[in-house]
């Protein structure tokens, strides 16, 4: 019950305050502080230990999610090595697709591309259109609005992760499903 109450938490409250925190941090700064991606891989060892144990997922299911955290680091350093993402970005991506797994891949990487569309979309909108003065006192609000200033890619990295987690088999598990 403790095991069940205890994966529960981890997946359906730390895990999505985690890339919220992720999100938000990329919106207000353009960086994504290590202890978020750290904290994301240090539950997970916890998490699939008390998964394997219970018997909620064979060892083989659990290998399918190291092999996407192996995929997402290194599309996530190509990315990074090419001057596309930043290298929060990268640790984000691999640490969401730990959490995700193989099977989540494709459907995270499209969301994650639909919704970066969209935000850098929304960020050229924002800079063709001068910031009420009242506005540009915020710094973070002022950073978006700079010509000069790449796009946050966090925020969709942590957004589509929130979207995608719901039909994962790891959150299957955490709900009893």
């Amino acid at each position: 019950m403790v095991q069940a109450m205890t994966v529960a938490i981890l997946v359906m409250a730390v895990l999505p305050a985690l890339l919220a925190a992720a999100g938000a941090f990329d919106l207000m700064s353009y960086t994504i502080p290590n202890i978020i991606p750290g904290a994301m891989i240090a539950l997970f060892i916890p998490f699939m230990v008390i998964i394997a144990l219970s018997g909620g997922m064979s060892w083989s299911e659990i290998g399918l999610h190291l092999l996407g955290g192996a995929v997402g680091l290194a599309a996530g350093m190509a990315l990074f090595a090419a001057g596309w993402v930043g290298g929060g970005d990268a640790k984000l991506f691999a640490a969401a697709m730990l959490w995700l797994g193989w099977d989540a891949l494709l459907e995270y990487t499209i969301m994650a591309s639909i919704l970066g569309g969209v935000l850098t979309f929304a960020l050229l909108a924002l800079r063709r259109v001068p910031l009420p003065s009242f506005l540009v006192k915020q710094p973070w609000l002022a950073h978006l609005s700079d010509h000069k200033a790449g796009v946050p890619y966090g925020v969709a990295l942590a957004a589509a992760a929130l979207l995608v987690l719901p039909d994962t088999r790891v959150f299957q598990i955490a709900s009893g499903g």
